[in-house]
């Protein structure tokens, strides 16, 4: 039984300080329909401009991941997105009225234990997983930075950091399945070296950062009086100079900053836009680097959807014409698809083929015949109609009206002699019946149409 898609039963609302900015920020968490994802939305900015948390929209790793678009910037978001991602949350719109996440505890853990009480309600939509089939893998050799994911039939992850820090040593964190999250990983907080700390404040970063929410470590011997003359240019409560961790409070883990990498990680990788089944290891990692690593499995998630759907000619089709007019009341010569190959209940695969006979040849281009654009279209959108009339159980019954078309594209010619094969899928579930659907056109191994279609089923 396929998983289900899950989302926040209420919201929940969250208030502190940006990590860097300093400033005070409202945010609210509030559930969302199905195949949403993440969105965070800048309710402080005229319009309430919205942002979806995938890495095409990262803008910023220096410090914490950072995501713009649509003139809504957001930083330091992967604590929220690694919490949703944890409990295994599908879809959140998230509201802010910042520019940057509060830093709360500076882990995950408020936020886990706020979804917890409100609780998560599975939804209708079924879950997509990105499934490793094989190693994928992200080095910087310079760095040391590598991180690599191996086929598996869940999540797993391993972290093993090392800043050649006699405090910190080699340190390694891992969870077997997310099951783990929530007890192991997300209570983890953020860390910083103290060396670092006025570095950071001259680029006016950390303004909001304290004891409360970052592990602060003192590797080497250092004067009362430097570390007095740092805080106070924090603006900071004095500490006492002793080499080790700076808080007053014990860490909750004794690898708890490896167990923070691991949080980092699981949030950036939610800008996957889907959650993975596989098993990642990583070495040092970064923001940077995990983000590369995001962008190099979203690049094969997106040639994987365009891949050209397999054509036997040998193989009888689900549909030929005749049968096609029992569902569709096209006609000749407005019947646009020969045959129809699969029918899922997300995804049809069918077929034209394109002669010299069509009469649209006759005036499109007499010297240089080529297939009307809008004809491709609606080719599609009646292969589209298939798909939708095969989710209802009386589809004689039935029309389908296209309303509208989107993000349409052509990518190439398209002449007699050529067979189209359409693939159209279901963006959204269909609801009050509207059916909204991605379509593809292919020639050969050429992508040559793609666009968004909307259609009503109408009894």
């Amino acid at each position: 039984m396929a998983d289900k898609q899950r989302t926040l039963k209420a919201e929940v609302a969250f208030s502190g300080l940006g990590l860097h900015t300093g400033l005070p920020v409202e945010l609210k968490v509030l559930p969302a329909p199905e195949n949403h994802g993440y969105v965070f939305q800048r309710v402080d900015i005229e319009g309430q401009p919205t942002v979806k948390a995938i890495v095409e929209n990262v803008v910023d790793t220096s410090r914490s991941t950072m995501i713009e678009k649509n003139g809504a910037r957001v930083g330091t978001v992967e604590h929220v997105l690694s919490a949703l991602y944890g409990l295994e949350i599908d879809n959140a719109l998230i509201q802010i009225d910042s520019a940057e996440t509060p830093i709360l505890d500076g882990s995950s853990k408020l936020y886990i234990d706020a979804f917890q009480q409100v609780g998560i309600v599975d939804q209708d939509a079924d879950r997509e997983y990105f499934v490793v089939k094989k190693n994928i893998s992200y080095q910087d050799e310079e760095s040391g930075i590598e991180i690599q994911t191996f086929p598996s039939d869940h999540f797993s992850a391993d972290v093993m950091i090392d800043y050649s820090s006699e405090i910190l040593g080699h340190q390694y964190s891992s969870i077997s399945s997310l099951k783990e999250y929530a007890k192991e990983v997300a209570t983890c907080r953020t860390f910083v070296f103290f060396r670092d700390l006025e570095i950071l404040a001259k680029k006016n970063l950390i303004k909001g950062g304290s004891l409360d929410n970052a592990i602060v470590i003192l590797e080497k011997e250092t004067s009362q009086e430097e570390v007095d003359r740092v805080t106070d240019l924090l603006g900071k409560p004095r500490l006492v100079a002793k080499r080790g961790v700076l808080n007053n409070v014990k860490l909750r883990f004794s690898n708890e900053p490896a167990r923070h990498k691991l949080l980092d990680l699981i949030g950036d990788l939610a800008l996957i836009g889907m959650p993975i089944k596989g098993k990642i290891l990583a070495s040092r990692p970064g923001h940077y680097s995990n983000v590369q690593f995001a962008m190099k499995i979203k690049q094969i998630i997106k040639k994987e959807s365009e891949k050209v759907p397999e054509y036997d000619p040998n193989k009888a089709p689900l549909y030929d014409v005749m049968a096609i007019q029992k569902l569709l009341p096209h006609r000749p010569p407005f019947l646009l698809v020969d045959k129809v190959l699969s029918v899922t209940n997300k995804e049809v695969i069918a077929l034209k083929n394109v002669t010299m006979n069509e009469p649209f040849f006759v005036g499109h281009f007499p010297e240089q015949p080529v297939m009307p654009g809008v004809l491709i279209c609606e080719a599609m959108a009646q292969a589209g109609g298939v798909l939708a009339l095969s989710q209802v159980p009386d589809p004689e019954n039935y029309l389908t009206y296209f309303m509208k078309m989107d993000k349409v594209k052509f990518r190439g010619m398209v002449k007699p002699g050529d067979t189209l094969i359409f693939r159209l899928t279901l963006m959204t579930p269909i609801r009050r019946g509207i059916v909204n659907m991605k379509g593809e056109a292919f020639v050969g191994d050429n992508l040559v149409t793609e666009g968004e279609f909307m259609a009503q089923i109408t009894k």
